[in-house]
């Protein structure tokens, strides 16, 4: 997958009839062209500072704009906390945004070190007794923020686990019966360390659900990390006016773009439920995946077809994207070890249907 906006596209036929007026098509393509200038932007300023790992900050910007999250499956020192701290010190509040009276209380990065004695409080944050006023007020927590480092969230108690369900689905936090509302840009990058199983406590379901993509660190390359070791001073001393930031409202606006201007015809969706369904009904599958699954993989499909430069979604998006989000949905019966074969296998009628209705569809 490439950050790089494409002139020229194959035409597909799930693509939506061209408008009789075509100064309408002009203006949409112009505003997906400045939102997909945006998410370009946004990667250049993650680049910055990690190297070797634009596979993961693709995936990343594609869950943030797609209003999911993302859990990182990797090893200590690989770059997590940087990749998350660049890409939240990357969006700064806009004139825009300060006019509108945007929450003082919102940073741009927080990091939650999970341990086993966290208590929810520390992620949410809690009651304070003013002594001044003699009265309580909220002291806003870690979790009130546009990026979230939510390191080895595996570490810690269940009870704070389930601290973070509403945030990461809702947007908001309750305490004392008192809700309060997150930033629409809330998104979480979350750690779990494979190679440290003593003193874990392993994800519910319900919250593994949660999260858009599920990705699996591999250490980078040698020139990479060669790069690595020949930077790190220039990386450590960069300035903020050299570094490349794009606004709040930017981003914004660019997931409003492409929520409204990338169609997603009828044909795709139903390859993903009948997709979805050849899971649930398969024998080697123990459980399947949710229809909330489904759900946030639509509007991630979106932005793919987007920096794909195309203003619709294709069978190539799915091919893409959808092993990234069952991978950590899908449960196999016992023997079972390779779910990339189970899910080629029920992948492969609904796409050949698919296929065929396209052709259909062609003059």
């Amino acid at each position: 997958m490439s950050l790089e906006l494409a002139t020229e596209h194959t035409p597909d036929p799930t693509a939506p009839a061209a408008s009789a007026d075509s100064s309408v098509d002009a203006a949409q393509s112009q505003r997906l062209r400045q939102a997909v200038s945006v998410l370009q932007r946004l990667a250049q300023a993650v680049r910055q500072q990690v190297l070797g790992r634009d596979d993961v900050i693709e995936l990343a910007i594609i869950a943030l704009i797609a209003d999911g999250h993302v859990l990182l499956e990797d090893f200590p020192g690989s770059g997590k906390t940087t990749l998350a701290k660049a890409l939240g010190e990357a969006i700064v509040p806009s004139a825009q945004d300060l006019a509108e009276g945007v929450d003082s209380t919102i940073a741009p990065f927080r990091r939650i070190q999970f341990t086993p004695d966290l208590l929810p409080s520390d992620v949410t944050g809690g009651a304070v007794f003013d002594t001044h006023s003699n009265s309580f007020h909220f002291r806003h927590g870690p979790i009130f923020a546009h990026v979230v480092l939510a390191d080895e969230i595996n570490r810690t108690s269940p009870k704070v686990q389930s601290a973070m369900l509403e945030a990461m689905g809702e947007k908001q936090v309750t305490v004392d019966n008192t809700t309060y509302t997150l930033d629409k840009l809330f998104f979480v990058i979350a750690t779990q360390n494979p190679l440290d199983l003593v003193g874990t406590y392993p994800l519910p379901t319900p919250q593994l659900d949660r999260f858009l993509f599920k990705i699996t660190m591999q250490h980078i390359d040698r020139s990479s990390e060669l790069d690595v070791l020949d930077t790190y001073k220039t990386r450590r001393d960069i300035g903020s006016a050299n570094k490349v930031q794009v606004t709040r409202s930017d981003v914004l606006t660019a997931r409003a773009a492409i929520d409204e201007e990338v169609v997603i015809a009828r044909a795709i969706k139903t390859a993903l439920v009948d997709i979805s369904r050849a899971l649930r009904e398969d024998e080697r599958v123990l459980q399947g995946n949710s229809t909330r699954s489904m759900v946030l993989l639509l509007p991630a499909l979106q932005v793919l077809a987007a920096l794909r430069g195309r203003s619709f979604v294709s069978a190539e998006d799915i091919e893409t994207l959808l092993p990234r989000v069952l991978g950590h949905r899908i449960e196999l019966a016992p023997g079972v070890a390779d779910l990339s074969k189970v899910l080629k296998d029920c992948m492969r009628e609904p796409m050949e249907v698919l296929a065929r209705a396209t052709l259909r569809q062609e003059p």
